[in-house]
């Protein structure tokens, strides 16, 4: 990308205020994106590709819209996402995506081929990813999880961080992407990871060491300060993939965990385990024949760093990639226990009010809200898109129980 179209994309964006007004200024704004980048498909290429965009060509719906698979004329297969004309927050996430993709490029974040814009209807273009998303592998059947065997495991934990690292520290503007998660980590013919789905991405100033902003990600993933408080920053991002590591190892769902029941989430399953130095019983027991027992070890102590309650002891990207690159004991840092999913209490802690320290996560599925679950290729599924009322009741009233200064983001 030239340093010319950088800079345009850069007054362009502006950070956390991507305005939707009406009146076309986001088809104005998408319009001299793809000019600008000579990313541009006419309508009847894309219509040629999906064959007319027919339903046995289509891969899955979002809250946007739905994708469909699409071969071009010199043999190259594409996803290609169309914008709803009646939703109003997938026309939102859909322009994000376009404005963040224009300006980012790494082998572990989905390539965004270009743009189309004929009429009323607005389209985005990638690379279609063959093996579609990691969930689909990880949780459906035990059939498809023996074909992760554990180097191809590895691969992917260590190509999610690289990418992650390339958002937060690397690229244009830092990129927060709020929505970190099996089904939006795609698999390339290859078993590369490849980050999408950047709809809720939110782009953060270095001089700031958090945003607040509405609550947006997927149960079972969210970092609880981010949660319960609002309080963004790139931690968030560290927590969540953290689950994936976690998830990745033992072929478990955090949000769905029902194995133990003294434990009520994955997260406090592993750590138990780990505090009695039998973090080994977490693994996949089809990864046995392909496993190094020393990597697997590693690998859970870094998915508990990630998720501890407190996101300033959360290591970097930076410092997670250095990580794994390391042996198992050379890593000084112990994880702490968990905080209770949607506060910042650790279990330990004993509020004053029963309130203050209850979990907005456990047994209660209505304090979070849903969009329709869907585990299709480049959609967003089963995603909180908005606060309720009691949890930014919660997070206006109060201030931050420990006291402390706002978390930094790196």
């Amino acid at each position: 990308m030239s340093t010319k179209s950088s800079s345009f994309i850069k007054q362009l964006i502006k950070p956390f205020n991507f305005s939707f007004s009406k009146g076309g200024r986001e088809t104005e704004d998408l319009e001299k994106i793809a000019a600008n980048e000579q990313k541009q498909f006419s309508f009847e290429t894309l219509a040629q590709a999906t064959r007319n965009f027919h339903t046995d060509q289509k891969l899955g719906q979002g809250g946007f819209g739905p994708v469909y698979k699409g071969k071009l004329k010199d043999g190259r297969e594409i996803a290609v996402k169309k914008l709803s004309q009646t939703s109003n927050q997938g026309k939102r996430e859909f322009m994000t995506e376009a404005k963040l993709l224009a300006q980012v490029q790494h082998r572990n974040v989905v390539n965004l081929l270009g743009y189309c814009l004929h009429g009323s209807e607005k389209i985005l273009v990638y690379d279609y990813i063959p093996h579609e998303s990691l969930d689909k592998f990880l949780f459906k059947s035990e059939n498809q999880r023996r074909l992760l065997d554990w180097k191809k495991r590895f691969d992917i934990i260590s190509g999610i961080a690289k990418g992650l690292l390339y958002l937060h520290e690397d690229s244009h503007e830092c990129i927060i992407h709020r929505d970190i998660k099996a089904s939006n980590i795609l698999l390339d013919g290859k078993w590369v990871p490849k980050i999408a789905d950047f709809g809720m991405a939110r782009l953060y100033k270095e001089d700031k060491t958090h945003v607040q902003t509405r609550v947006a990600g997927t149960n079972g993933y969210m970092a609880p300060e981010y949660l319960l408080y609002g309080n963004l920053s790139v931690k968030a991002d560290v927590f969540s993939y953290g689950v994936v590591v976690l998830e990745l190892i033992s072929g478990l769902k955090n949000s769905n965990f029902n194995l133990d029941p003294d434990s009520s989430n994955l997260l406090e399953w592993v750590y138990k385990l780990y505090k009695n130095s039998n973090s080994l019983e977490a693994m996949d027991k089809i990864l046995t024949p392909s496993a190094i027992p020393e990597q697997v070890a590693l690998c859970i102590q870094i998915g508990l760093l990630c998720t501890q309650s407190d996101p300033q002891l959360r290591p970097s990207m930076r410092r997670v990639v250095v990580m794994l690159s390391k042996k198992l004991g050379t890593i000084e840092q112990e994880p702490v226990a968990p905080g209770i999913l949607g506060t910042r209490f650790s279990k330990g802690y004993k509020p004053n009010s029963t309130k203050e320290g209850s979990s907005v996560f456990s047994g209660n599925s209505s304090s979070t809200s849903n969009s329709n679950t869907n585990t299709s290729t480049h959609t967003n599924t089963n995603t909180v898109s908005t606060a309720t009322t009691s949890l930014s009741g919660v997070a206006n009233s109060r201030k931050d129980p420990h006291g402390k200064r706002p978390v930094s983001g790196h």
